[in-house]
């Protein structure tokens, strides 16, 4: 479960990201810069993991559809990794230090990471508490990744980011198959 997020996550490919975005921080306040980010977006995911299943209720979503959805949007996203878009994260520049976005909401705890915390939770009964260690593992890691990305992308250079997220990506490619399989052999059968 924390191996699914940590690649959903994917702090390896967000580390140009992120880079590029605190160089416009002053250096001193890097580091509570991106603390701060990686704290909300935890909070976010934990709002999730414990509201998540009320807005399933509200919209009446069977759990064949959320695992085959799931199954969709993990698809999505690892080809995405396997074939980023030419142009990456476009957009408005804003001034100053970033707050919430684009760091913590979308990049860190964006829409695939909730859908997959909706997912394994929603997979069978009792899985909150798993849920919320898996959460709390892909987060710590993924913040041990980012808060050393200088040395990591002095170590790996670009090119190797590039090789380990396109690895993950087919990673990834798998696990989405086999949700959407598991999810239409659970409807089939219902």
């Amino acid at each position: 479960m924390a191996l699914v997020l940590f690649f959903v996550m994917d702090p390896l490919g967000n580390l140009p990201i992120f880079s590029s975005v605190l160089e416009r921080v002053a250096p001193e306040r890097r580091r509570f810069v991106l603390a701060r980010e990686l704290l909300i977006a935890l909070g976010f995911l934990l709002l999730f993991l414990y509201a998540g299943g009320y807005v399933l209720a509200v919209l009446h979503l069977q759990q064949e559809a959320i695992r085959v959805g799931g199954g969709i949007v993990l698809l999505v996203i690892a080809l995405r990794m396997i074939f980023p878009p030419l142009r990456g994260m476009q957009g408005e520049e804003l001034e100053g230090e970033p707050l919430v976005f684009p760091l913590a909401v979308p990049m860190f705890a964006g829409p695939s990471a909730l859908a997959t915390i909706l997912f394994l939770v929603e997979s069978g009964p009792g899985q909150r508490t798993a849920g919320l260690i898996a959460i709390v593992c892909a987060w710590a890691a993924s913040a041990i990744i980012l808060s050393s990305s200088s040395l990591i992308l002095r170590i790996t250079g670009r090119r190797g980011i590039l090789a380990i997220e396109r690895l993950m990506g087919m990673l990834l490619v798998m696990l989405a198959v086999q949700m959407v399989l598991e999810g239409t052999k659970a409807f089939l059968a219902s």
